[in-house]
């Protein structure tokens, strides 16, 4: 099992962007030493765009709060279009920040207080694709519920509800009337929203987590597993 997490990091690759230059060189070691390939450290997002040359990395490890003036939103956005998956570094008591940078795409928040082990496994989970759900992630999310809750309509509503219950699409469809198709677009609908309030809902597992804490499922504890088999 070692092995197979050591070969996933050497096949990632990571930049770094922060202007305190002293923290982009422990991050770049620390990345290093895990096997991870640092392809770039700046002090601005601008500079790390000239950097990839119109490519990308796996993982840009982005500090919440840069000292150019630039918004966290634009900033999470500008480096989300190279393609890369973004993971912001952050001082923990910013949750306003925070959420922003959540709602525009970033799949996960480090403080910078944490252990460098912890910082490297959070590099980790989001080099795989992975949305990191930790403490600061909630904390953010159930500070402001307007935020957390995706702004479902009635009939997006329905089929989350039989969906998640553990209906096939095409049951659904036919339980609500609608045609396959139509089943199938509302559920893109549906996950486009929760990517959109920074809680991505890619499978079916997922979208039961958002059912049940946006309460349009009742919590189903030990239940949930068999509506989903």
């Amino acid at each position: 099992m070692s092995d197979e997490r050591d070969s996933d990091a050497r096949q990632a690759t990571v930049a770094i962007v922060d202007d305190h230059e002293a923290v982009r060189l422990g991050l770049r070691a620390a990345c290093q030493d895990a096997g991870y390939d640092v392809i770039a450290d700046t002090a601005d997002v601008p500079q790390l765009l000239a950097a990839l040359a119109g490519g990308s990395c796996d993982v840009v490890v982005l500090d919440l709060s840069l000292g150019d003036g630039s918004s966290v939103t634009d900033n999470v956005r500008q480096v989300l279009a190279t393609g890369s998956h973004v993971l912001v570094h952050s001082i923990a008591d910013r949750v306003a920040a925070v959420r922003e940078a959540l709602a525009a795409g970033a799949a996960g928040v480090i403080p910078k207080a944490s252990p460098m082990a912890a910082v490297i496994g959070a590099i980790s989970t989001v080099a795989r694709g992975d949305v990191l759900n930790n403490v600061e992630w909630a904390s953010a999310i159930e500070a402001d519920r307007d935020f957390a809750r995706a702004q479902l309509g009635r009939r997006e509503r329905d089929v989350l509800h039989l969906y998640a219950s553990g209906l096939p699409l095409k049951l659904v469809a036919a339980q609500l009337g609608i045609a396959h198709s139509t089943a199938r677009e509302y559920l893109d609908r549906i996950r486009a929203k929760y990517v959109e309030v920074g809680r991505p809902a890619p499978t079916k597992v997922d979208l039961l987590r958002r059912a049940v804490e946006d309460g349009i499922l009742p919590g189903l504890d030990g239940e949930a597993g068999d509506a989903l088999r």
